[in-house]
């Protein structure tokens, strides 16, 4: 009887013992980089790399949805001096997520080194109205970074991220026409329209914050000519320059410039990219007179212009 408890004690044993992954601290007892942490909940046995810390973001990439911002934090990751956020936080903008406080923004951030900046991106913040508030009330220095694309090609990328997203879910799509148009109008009151009103949330930016702590990245010259887009950025940043061309690579298959970093090779999620739905040639000159407006308004509120349509 003895032995058959023993036996099962032992099967009890090793069925709940903890995987190897949470026994040892580092595979081959090597010091983790604040890139392996990311921003996940360290526990008791998996600790951060001696000296590291997190703050609160040095600089935020504030949007624009469907501008290229996942590629901008992507390819401003390659710097060795930038600890970049991996999911995208939602504090500023989502007022549950307000109410936990500063204390929790800054434990969604990840481990950093005293040389390091950290960088967080949530591409809501620049069409949410309390956004710009908030963001100066917890520091009204911070430098922020906004890139815009074509405003009528990014709310056609907005649909198509909408589509694919309810086709995988299994619910029910329409057709871009019968989103973009509504009792025979423009309906401009579609998100993915309000979206591309850049000028409008500008304006809200602009109230609290001097136009000199907003780099504007321009995401149609990003995808096809990196270099130069994130050199600016680092200038903004005041980071020593150490991007690249070797850093990107064009990727044939997927159409779009891809990162090589440390040895390792990586390109976007796939989907990123996706081609777009051949639109209505009338519903498309309507979208495009419709934004042209706000684009002239959007270029005196910044000084500079964009060869958008």
């Amino acid at each position: 009887m003895a032995n058959l408890l023993s036996y099962v004690l032992f099967l009890v044993l090793r069925t709940y013992a903890a995987p190897p992954e949470y026994i040892q601290v580092w595979p081959g007892g090597s010091t983790p980089t604040p890139g392996d942490l990311g921003n996940g909940t360290v526990g008791p046995s998996l600790v951060p790399p001696p000296g590291t810390s997190k703050h609160a973001p040095h600089s935020i990439i504030i949007g624009v949805r469907k501008g290229g911002t996942r590629a901008l934090l992507e390819m401003l990751d390659i710097h060795p001096e930038v600890a970049a956020a991996a999911t995208e936080v939602h504090f500023f903008d989502w007022d549950e997520n307000y109410a936990k406080g500063f204390e929790w923004y800054r434990d969604q951030m990840p481990y950093s080194y005293p040389n390091q900046i950290t960088v967080e991106k949530t591409p809501g913040y620049f069409t949410s109205p309390v956004a710009p508030a908030r963001i100066h009330t917890m520091n009204p220095s911070i430098r922020l970074l906004l890139i815009l694309r074509d405003p009528t090609e990014r709310g056609i990328s907005d649909y198509t991220q909408v589509y694919f997203n309810r086709l995988e879910n299994h619910k029910p799509v329409q057709a871009i026409e019968n989103m973009l148009v509504k009792n025979g109008a423009l309906n401009t009151r579609y998100k993915a329209i309000q979206r591309s009103l850049y000028d409008v949330h500008m304006r809200n930016w602009l109230q609290h914050f001097p136009l000199e702590q907003i780099h504007i990245v321009d995401g149609d010259t990003l995808i096809h000519d990196p270099l130069p887009e994130l050199q600016r950025v680092e200038r903004f940043l005041h980071l020593p320059p150490r991007i690249v061309a070797s850093n990107f690579y064009f990727n044939q298959t997927k159409g779009f410039y891809c990162i090589r970093s440390d040895g390792h090779e990586r390109c976007l999620h796939e989907s990123k990219g996706r081609p777009h739905p051949p639109v209505n040639s009338t519903v498309l000159r309507q979208l495009r007179s419709y934004l042209r407006q706000h684009n002239r308004n959007f270029y005196q509120l910044i000084g500079r212009t964009f060869n958008w349509q």
